[in-house]
């Protein structure tokens, strides 16, 4: 008898892609959302998943009109209106048209809040009110302040503009007229041309397009609903008006990943993901950027934000490091766990399925007078080492603990500019002898040699000429 050596092959169970969720996860997600609908007594509630430039999970719990709701159901948002602004006064910036470090009275005849600049609007330490002028503005209708002028009460500077951060939805109302005015035209129409066409958003809208849920509040100690009113908020539409879907909002949480040259390169929206006021809390948990939230959150930081109008809530987070977004939207006036189901999404996600790395690959054409920098420097005994990334970067860092490492971005004219921390802003050269060999570094005027304060003329104030003993 003949014995085979083969070993019969094996039926393997299909690999999901890597963009696909497992089994698992899905159920863990969908265990947290149930979870999160159930405890909050949200009417309705849709939450949804984006990894690696598409939306990877979406369920809904509850009922809009008779059906369980998905992630083409319309739902206020809320202050997410405030990103989607902000995204538009980046686009003015990157053009040229106005200077974020400028008073809004340079460009908006404004009754209040000229003097704050563009950035301090953005970021919320303009020092303007945080409300409208009333009755409550946003179960009112906007015909009730038919001027600019009118959204603002008889005390609109709360704070001297710069001081702190101080949350302002007025500020919002006029980012949204400086729109109006450079682009001649309504700011929402600005926005779905130049913004959610161009990113895949056509659910997202200034009023309610079905499906879409309506609002509701819940009685605190008894199971039963009442209607919210949606108004038209008219000059504070900028703040809080807009409609859309988990859908949508998964497609402009990757946008703030990583964003997209049609609307914003990805430097520019890495902006207004870096902090620009103070650390909220005393462990860290909160800050504010250009129309973004920050939060940290298990260790990780998140960028995005929450919203809010009478009758619904949402929440957007999105990690940079994992390039994992999660969304939420509900029509219940009052739900504070809406944020920790959003961010427990991300963590579910994060800590189920690690991403996977990119493939290392080489360099393509490096310069040799760019590898001739790379590797040891010394700022006086002190050991670094520089490395090469692409697009001529360079990033410098200790050798073992302590020291001060920093990105450099390339510029035009042959330096590099420091992108982080205390080199932020400061120049990197690279100093060169007659014969175009490298000498040392000169990085905001410390110097870098070769060797350990290396003789030569390089260091300020010279070098004992006994050496080293």
């Amino acid at each position: 008898m003949t014995v085979s050596c083969e070993v019969p092959k094996q039926e393997l169970p299909d690999a999901a892609p890597l963009d696909e969720l497992l089994p698992a996860t899905r159920r863990a997600l969908l265990h947290r959302l149930a979870t999160g609908q159930a405890e909050g007594r949200a009417p309705s509630l849709v939450g949804a998943v984006t990894r690696n430039g598409r939306m990877v999970w979406s369920a809904g719990r509850g009922d809009v009109a008779g059906e369980t709701p998905g992630a083409e159901t319309q739902y206020r948002i809320g202050s997410i209106t405030k990103s989607l602004v902000a995204v538009l006064v980046m686009r003015l910036r990157d053009e040229g048209l106005i200077d974020l470090d400028e008073p809004l009275g340079t460009y908006l005849d404004t009754p209040e809040g000229g003097r704050a600049t563009i950035a301090q609007l953005l970021s919320h330490t303009s020092g303007l009110a945080a409300e409208a002028r009333g009755p409550w503005w946003e179960r009112t209708d906007g015909a009730l302040r038919p001027e600019l002028a009118d959204i603002f009460g008889e005390r609109p500077q709360r704070h001297p503009a710069g001081r702190l951060h101080h949350y302002s939805n007025p500020g919002y109302a006029l980012l949204g007229a400086l729109v109006e005015r450079l682009r001649g035209e309504h700011w929402y129409e600005v926005l779905r041309r130049e913004v959610l066409l161009p990113l895949g958003m056509p659910r997202t809208t200034l009023g309610p397009e079905a499906p879409y849920a309506e609002g509701r509040a819940v009685h605190p100690w008894a199971d039963v609903l009442l209607p919210e009113p949606a108004v038209d908020t008219g000059h504070m539409a900028a703040a809080g008006q807009l409609w859309s879907t988990a859908a949508d909002l998964c497609r402009f949480a990757e946008f703030l990943l990583n964003g997209d040259d049609r609307v914003l390169k990805a430097s520019t929206v890495a902006e207004m993901r870096t902090p620009r006021t103070e650390p909220q809390g005393p462990d860290w948990t909160g800050a504010y950027g250009l129309g973004l939230q920050l939060t940290r959150h298990d260790g990780r930081v998140l960028c995005g934000h929450t919203g809010s109008m009478p009758g619904f809530v949402a929440s957007l987070w999105a990690d940079p490091a994992e390039g994992v977004a999660a969304v939420a939207l509900s029509n219940l006036t009052s739900f504070f766990g809406l944020v920790p189901v959003v961010t427990d999404l991300v963590r579910t996600v994060v800590e189920h399925e690690p991403r996977i790395p990119e493939p290392w690959r080489p360099l393509d054409g490096v310069e040799p007078a760019l590898l001739e920098l790379t590797g040891p420097w010394y700022w006086g005994a002190t050991p670094f080492v520089l490395r090469l990334d692409a697009d001529r970067a360079l990033r410098l860092g200790p050798v073992g603990n302590g020291g001060r490492a920093a990105r450099f971005r390339a510029e035009e004219d042959g330096t590099w500019t420091g992108l982080d921390g205390y080199y932020a802003g400061e120049t990197l050269r690279a100093v060169r002898r007659e014969d175009g060999t490298a000498s040392h570094l000169d990085l905001g005027t410390f110097v870098f040699t070769r060797e350990p304060y290396e003789p030569g003329g390089a260091v300020p104030g010279g070098v004992d000429t006994g050496g080293w003993r």
